[in-house]
């Protein structure tokens, strides 16, 4: 067994993540987050389209205002306004419902997030959101993907 199955978990180091981490409501945040072990999860429409919902259920219960965001095959790049409650709280729910509706493993512990500054584009940091299934070379045109939104640009 090589090194990588042989730890409990993919990322033994995610535990390092949650280190110093502060949530400031009013404040946006890009979320990183991924599939465990990379499993190409949401490269099925079904799943995917379980997880937007998921986002869009933190909105409704006012928890976050997403701003833009885009499901990849193996990982979520999220960018919202914390609105209510911790931004562990927040992102573990919006996980949990995910994995509740489609069902067994699906995330790796923790996930990598950037409190935005005040001095950082918004417009820019969404639109590189949005372009990352071009970049990855899925698409040609970043309208040809089905994950995204950026509703408020």
């Amino acid at each position: 067994m090589d090194d990588y199955h042989a730890s409990p978990s993919p990322n033994p180091h995610s535990q390092d993540l949650r280190k110093g981490r502060f949530s400031e409501p009013g404040r946006a945040y890009h979320i990183t987050t991924t599939t465990w072990r990379r499993q190409r999860i949401f490269g099925a429409l079904q799943p995917a389209r379980t997880l937007i919902q998921s986002l869009m259920l933190s909105d409704r219960l006012q928890r976050s205002q997403t701003l833009a965001f885009v499901v990849m095959p193996d990982h979520l790049h999220w960018l919202f306004v914390l609105r209510d409650g911790a931004l562990k709280d927040v992102v573990g729910a919006a996980k949990s419902v995910a994995a509740h509706r489609i069902g067994g493993r699906i995330w790796q512990p923790g996930y990598h997030d950037h409190a935005l500054r005040q001095e950082e584009d918004l417009r820019t940091i969404a639109r590189y959101i949005v372009a990352n299934p071009k970049r990855a070379g899925l698409v040609e045109r970043i309208g040809d993907y089905p994950h995204w939104d950026a509703a408020w640009l």
